[in-house]
């Protein structure tokens, strides 16, 4: 497995194997060391491209406004900077809404699109509310405060139990995240529009991963999106949460690998 890290004009991103490019894109609020347990063995077959989005990691966050659209930009100078015309997408959470705004502006570089524990829709007035409380937390000092909390949530009562060192370990990966980047994301996401709209008629393949256990996107959510375009592959994983990467990394593997495989066989 050959590595190397880069600087496209917004983003950087690590490089891994060679062939044909897949793409992973983090969520929220990680950086692109989320994928680390699957990109070893994505990177025996594919070119794997896994980039700290904006305002995470090791990406600064710029001066402009944080977007989807403007994510799905930056991921776009990545791309460029490796001279490929096209990928297949992989998504967590955020990371979806990132690479459905790159499939509406992109579309013809989308080989196919994983949605890992993500949604095409946008949030409702609920959810916008509690984002809008979060922020509001934030900016009052409480970010610490917030990930110590919402991090536990995101993982199965499974894995609670049997592995709770994986999860101090995101939570201290969380806390890395800068307060204002953490209100620029959750600004983004109250603002994203539904995306339903790119998944009808066929554009491109889309697999959905779905955690039995996942709060986020909860299980019967996640199953209303599985109609939505002509070619749906669709895991659904036992025992756990909005973290498969973590949770359940051998099975995404193969699920990525599989579907991937098909999209850039069309």
């Amino acid at each position: 497995m050959t590595k190397y890290s880069a600087k496209s004009s917004k983003l950087f991103y690590r490089k891994f194997g060679s062939g044909p490019a897949i793409v992973l894109l983090h969520g929220f609020p990680e950086s692109g060391i989320l994928w680390q347990q699957v990109w070893p063995d994505l990177a025996e077959r594919f070119t794997v491209l896994v980039p700290d989005l904006p305002g995470s990691g090791q990406s600064s966050r710029g001066t402009e406004k944080i977007t989807m659209e403007s994510m799905a930009d930056a991921v776009d100078g990545m791309l460029e900077a490796e001279s490929l015309n096209g990928a297949v997408f992989a998504g967590h959470s955020m990371g979806g809404y990132v690479s459905l705004a790159f499939a509406a502006k992109y579309g013809r570089k989308v080989k196919g699109l994983s949605m890992v524990h993500s949604t095409a829709f946008a949030d409702d007035e609920e959810k916008k509310n509690n984002r809008r409380k979060v922020i509001e937390l934030i900016r009052k000092g409480g970010r610490e405060a917030f990930i110590r909390q919402m991090i536990p949530a995101l993982f199965s009562p499974s894995t609670k139990e049997t592995r709770p060192g994986i999860i101090e370990k995101q939570v201290e990966s969380g806390l890395q995240l800068e307060a204002d980047s953490q209100v620029a994301y959750y600004e983004a996401m109250i603002e994203r529009p539904e995306r339903t709209d790119m998944l009808t008629g066929g554009r491109f393949p889309v697999q959905w991963i779905i955690g039995k256990d996942d709060t986020v996107v909860p299980f019967t959510k996640g199953l209303q999106q599985c109609t939505l375009t002509s070619i749906n592959f669709v895991s659904v994983y036992n025992m756990c949460g909005h973290m498969s990467m973590l949770e359940n990394n051998k099975e995404l593997v193969k699920n990525l690998a599989d579907f991937a495989s098909y999209c850039l066989r069309r």
